[in-house]
């Protein structure tokens, strides 16, 4: 007697039953592939093509855009070294996952540079740098009598979160992440609170669900929900206008933006803004928010942000729990009073006002590079 039907029969069974597992798969997929979990699935984690898997808000180029002087020649860093070897500075780019490198001195492009296919028009998600503009914007909306101040309790705002204890928390707990929220801050679950703020559709519901895990004003924590509470801040205090066209209003025209770039939202109808992380915008255009800050608020004469609120951004305060390395959602980087925004892939904005400088970088990942080091050398040399 044969066994070969058996074996033929044994193995259609086995490939049935693969095939039906595939397809409920599949199934569970496309099913949950408009909540946060399908988002998850189907995306992974973040990267740099995120622009395009998320509905967003246009921001227009300006008819007149500003440009940067460019050298007759560049100067160019030569080499760098790592793990005591010598490199050419372009081949370490190319190698970090660099996909766009910029040198700004005394307003003149020193050195720009770009990779993996990109080009000076490229849009690159910002990730946690749009934290530093949602900052910006609040300061905005402060001068503009939007909001009254930072010591207003954000329950001025949002007085669904009284429930939840946060008649203490002021938006300057926010801006300094010291609210003492409980927020997981892991990306790797797609039932956590950052992956569902992220893939998730409903960030108003999610957002006014937030409470608290200690007293505000006591220890800081880097959580992004609380640049997410300071965007639905935003949101009711400007009421007839959206976050990106009042973004668009204070900085997207008046510096002088290069190209159409645009901000995430958590759905396409009635969206929110994701103001812990989500612009996307080209490298030469993040370069102009660094000369913003630098020159202390003023462009070209226009003092778009209130020079006091750049200051007291960028400069170390230590009382209420607050880190000397981190202020109204820029990080800080030495006594030289050099700062930048940063965001999870290795984007960042740096700026050194001493030294006229900004240093924009933009990746595919972070490299395993300590770039915070990097741009201190890159200042010091030029």
């Amino acid at each position: 007697m044969s066994i070969l039907p058996v074996y033929i029969a044994g193995t259609m069974h086995t490939n049935f039953k693969s095939l039906l597992f595939i397809g409920f798969c599949l199934s569970v997929v496309l099913l949950l592939h408009s909540c946060q979990a399908g988002r998850f699935v189907v995306y992974n984690f973040a990267d740099i093509h995120d622009d395009k898997k998320f509905p967003s808000r246009p921001l227009t180029r300006d008819t007149v855009p500003f440009q940067f002087y460019a050298r007759p020649k560049e100067r160019a860093p030569r080499t760098i070294t790592r793990k005591e070897k010598e490199i050419a500075f372009d081949q370490f780019l190319e190698k970090s996952k660099t996909v766009a490198f910029l040198i700004i001195k005394n307003d003149t492009i020193q050195y720009e540079r770009y990779f993996k296919g990109y080009d000076r028009s490229g849009i690159v998600p910002s990730f946690s740098v749009a934290k530093s503009v949602t900052s910006i914007l609040i300061g905005c909306a402060i001068e503009d009598g939007y909001i009254s101040g930072v010591e207003e309790p954000v329950t001025n705002y949002i007085p669904e979160l009284r429930e939840n204890g946060f008649d203490k928390v002021t938006i300057r707990h926010l801006l300094q992440m010291t609210s003492g929220i409980k927020f997981s801050e892991s990306y790797v679950n797609p039932f956590g609170q950052a992956a569902s703020f992220y893939y998730g559709n409903n960030l108003r519901e999610k957002t006014t669900a937030i409470k608290l895990k200690s007293e505000p004003g006591t220890a800081f924590k880097y959580q992004s929900g609380n640049t997410q509470l300071l965007g639905l801040v935003l949101e009711r205090a400007l009421k007839d206008k959206t976050i990106t066209q009042y973004l668009q209003e204070k900085l997207w025209t008046p510096l002088g933006m290069e190209y159409d770039a645009s901000w995430s939202i958590d759905r396409k109808q009635d969206g929110l803004e994701k103001t812990f992380c989500c612009i996307n915008a080209a490298a030469i255009d993040y370069a102009k928010i660094g000369r913003l800050f630098q020159n202390k608020g003023n462009w070209n004469g226009q003092q778009l942000v209130p020079e006091e609120w750049v200051k007291t951004s960028t400069t170390a305060e230590v009382k209420d729990g607050s880190a000397a390395r981190y202020q109204y959602q820029w990080w800080l980087i030495s006594e030289e009073g050099d700062y930048m925004a940063q965001g999870i892939l290795g984007q960042y904005i740096y700026v050194h006002p001493e030294k006229n400088m900004v240093i924009v970088r933009l990746g595919k990942k972070n490299g395993n590079v300590g770039w915070r080091q990097v741009f201190t050398s890159l200042a010091s040399a030029y």
